[in-house]
């Protein structure tokens, strides 16, 4: 039988600069982590390549906002190693549920071909995982993802441990003390105007009759974001 994970427990953990993780899919124990380099991307540094920019002008892909989290979970556990277990998977829709945990979808069709989630906590975003099953799929999450969180006034994105994909698109190692900084001041200026707003992007993306077409909110997030290469 799986031990519980108490939501409120990981809020408070990644409050304190810490996450939990699991040895893989079957495990029942669970471990809390506080690298010694964090890596963060910086919200005004998100990198978009010459391809990554004709991806979201295409329109080839479909992107919403929490409209499929458990899909994007499934999706980010569904690999040969995870770190996501029951009772971390448990946790984390239970966050969803309450409105402290959020996923961008990527759909083809009405495939769901890649997403990415993580948890909101004043002015920081927790990445927790992305995964992929077209290319590029996992980079527009990202980037949908980034554009939200500028539009919304958040000020830290949290991606844990660095890797070639998320430095190829910004990102970042910073020390544990200087994380640990950015953390405090995104906690404590949450209570700022403007407020921090998940929602924030899909007034921009829309207009009072309809949304955006696929091809119109790619461009917009373009430019939001500014082609840098």
């Amino acid at each position: 039988m799986s031990h519980m994970l108490d939501p409120n427990l990981v809020l408070r953990g990644y409050a304190s600069g810490v996450f939990p993780m699991a040895d893989s899919r079957d495990s029942d124990e669970l471990f809390w982590v506080e690298p010694r380099t964090r890596a963060i991307l910086p919200l005004e540094r998100f990198h978009v390549s010459r391809s990554l920019a004709r991806r979201l002008r295409s329109g080839c892909f479909r992107v919403t906002a929490d409209e499929d989290f458990a899909g994007v979970l499934t999706g980010c556990a569904d690999r040969p190693e995870t770190w996501i277990n029951r009772p971390i998977e448990q946790a984390m829709i239970a966050l969803f549920h309450g409105g402290q945990a959020h996923s961008v979808e990527v759909w083809e069709g009405d495939a769901l071909v890649g997403g990415v989630y993580g948890v909101a906590l004043g002015r920081a975003f927790f990445g927790e995982s992305m995964f992929s099953r077209r290319t590029d799929a996992s980079k527009v999450a990202l980037a949908f993802l980034v554009a939200r969180l500028r539009a919304g006034h958040f000020t830290l994105l949290d991606c844990q441990f660095m890797t070639s994909h998320l430095a190829s698109l910004g990102a970042v190692d910073v020390t544990r003390r200087r994380y640990v900084a950015l953390l405090g001041e995104a906690l404590g200026s949450a209570v700022a105007e403007p407020r921090p707003d998940w929602r924030s992007l899909d007034g921009l993306l829309s207009s009072p009759t309809e949304p955006a077409s696929s091809a119109a909110a790619g461009k917009f997030i373009v430019q939001l974001l500014g082609q840098t290469s």
